[in-house]
This record gives C-alpha cells, sequence and structure tokens, in this order.
C-alpha cells in the first residue's frame, strides 16, 4: 500500500529544505503533497521564493502517514499560532502517527508537546529549546513516532529517516545519487 506524505508550507518556509523532502519522498513512491494555510496556492519562502502548493490545509492531513514540518526563521511562530494545525500535530501524536520535524520545526514539534520523553536533535543552540525531549547531537534522528533533523545542510538525511520510518529502505536511493561518496550517513 502506497504511503502518503502531508509537507507543510505557510509564508517564511525554508525553500530548499521542503522542496528536497518532497522530492526525495516522491522519489521513493511516497504520495507526496504539500499544503499550505492561506487561500493563494503560492507560498512565499523565506528566501522570498513563491513556490506552488498542492492543497490548502484541512482534515484531509490526517490521512497521511506522516506530516512533515519544514523549518524557516520566521514560520516557526506562525505554525505555533494556528491553534488548529497545532491541534493536528497532538491528533498524530495522539494516534501514533508518524511526525516529522527539522530544523525551527523541532520547536514547533515541542511547542505542540509530541516531544517529551523522545530523543530529538535540532539545529545549532536548540538543545535549550527542545526541553522535553532528550537532545542528541546527530543529524537525524527517530525514536517512537517521531523524526527530527538539525538544520538546512540535513534534508537528504531528514527524508532517508522519514523513509525509514515508513518501512521503506533508502538504500537504492542514495546509492543512485551518490550519496555515500559524498560521505553522507
Amino acid at each position: 500500500m502506497t504511503k502518503k506524505a502531508a509537507v507543510m508550507m505557510i509564508d517564511g518556509f525554508e525553500e530548499s529544505e521542503t522542496m528536497q523532502i518532497t522530492d526525495l519522498l516522491r522519489r521513493a513512491g511516497v504520495e507526496t503533497y504539500t499544503y499550505r494555510f492561506q487561500d493563494e496556492e503560492y507560498v512565499e519562502g523565506m528566501q522570498k521564493i513563491k513556490v506552488k502548493s498542492d492543497r490548502r490545509f484541512s482534515e484531509e492531513v490526517k490521512e497521511a502517514d506522516v506530516i512533515v514540518v519544514p523549518g524557516g526563521r520566521t514560520c516557526a511562530a506562525k505554525f505555533i499560532a494556528d491553534e488548529e494545525f497545532m491541534n493536528t500535530l497532538k491528533w498524530f501524536n495522539e494516534n501514533g502517527k508518524l511526525i516529522a520535524g527539522m530544523c525551527s520545526g523541532t520547536t514547533v514539534l515541542e511547542a505542540a508537546g509530541v516531544l517529551q520523553g523522545k530523543k530529538a536533535t535540532g539545529y545549532t543552540g536548540y538543545e535549550e529549546k527542545l526541553k522535553s525531549a532528550e537532545f542528541v547531537h546527530e543529524v537525524a534522528v527517530f525514536d517512537q513516532n517521531v523524526v527530527t533533523s538539525q538544520g538546512p545542510a540535513t534534508p537528504y538525511p531528514f527524508a532517508f529517516k522519514i523513509m525509514e520510518a515508513l518501512g521503506i529502505d533508502p538504500s537504492g536511493m542514495k546509492a543512485r545519487l551518490l550519496y555515500s561518496l559524498a560521505g553522507g550517513r
């Protein structure tokens, strides 16, 4: 059965993280859609690049096997301010569904209470921001139902960790991308 991923996009999202994660998950055969929080289908990223999203955020997101919260300097506060979205993250956690966050997205997971008692990683200095988690200094971490990753240079290991958490072996893709030759872990 095909796995489904919901990748969130809100004004200020980190374009390269979001697009690389989306691309890699789609290449792995995961039915992946990007979701926006406004009526306008183009969402402006952190670098002022406007990216077309697939769908508007709705209850449909709960049909996904994983919800992905990428980073972006200003987007974490916007995610946290959206009560419906935060309740959706809590719902995913309560139902044991996979939740993934990288860079500032990890602070959104912290605010939603989904990191409590789980190993997590995050951007430099986030050890102080992710207080409910057992912070580990690793590139990407999967614990229980949560995948976290450090920051802008980590979309590949983050996406590979999401694949593994979904039961997809990323080794073939890593080989095709010459990932290990580039020093990827």
